[in-house]
């Protein structure tokens, strides 16, 4: 239960992330007649990303701790543009179909982006139902 939440919260804030950045792009792109089609490319980028941050960033994580104690916690802010770019990266190889997440731009925006979308995440996850 807690693994679906998660991914409807992410979902959430890629959808707002989505129309906030115009370098965020979720395709496909929503061209006012399909809206299912653009919900559910927001539902399976977040479970992808939902996946990866669940399996990848605490190896990451880990193998980070000296970065993570030396800049105080900022580094968590590549580490979430990495994992982002993972998720671009992924969705990008065609192994899901047409749908997918694509970031334009450099290296500063998949950190910006990433900041936001966690920012976003905490706010929403927040009114999210709790376990137990």
């Amino acid at each position: 239960m807690n693994f679906i939440v998660r991914t409807l919260v992410t979902a959430v804030a890629l959808w707002l992330s989505d129309l906030i950045f115009t370098n965020l792009e979720i395709l496909p792109p929503y061209d006012g007649d399909n809206v299912l089609e653009y919900i559910l490319a927001v539902l399976g980028v977040a479970l992808v990303f939902t996946i990866i941050s669940s399996f990848v960033k605490p190896i990451v994580s880990i193998i980070s701790i000296p970065l993570l104690i030396l800049t105080l916690g900022l580094f968590y802010l590549v580490i979430n543009a990495f994992v982002l770019w993972l998720t671009a990266w992924i969705t990008d190889q065609g192994w899901f179909g047409e749908w997918g997440v694509e970031v334009s731009g450099g290296f500063w925006w998949f950190i910006w982006i990433a900041l936001i979308l966690a920012v976003l995440q905490a706010v929403i996850g927040a009114f999210a139902p709790k376990k137990g």
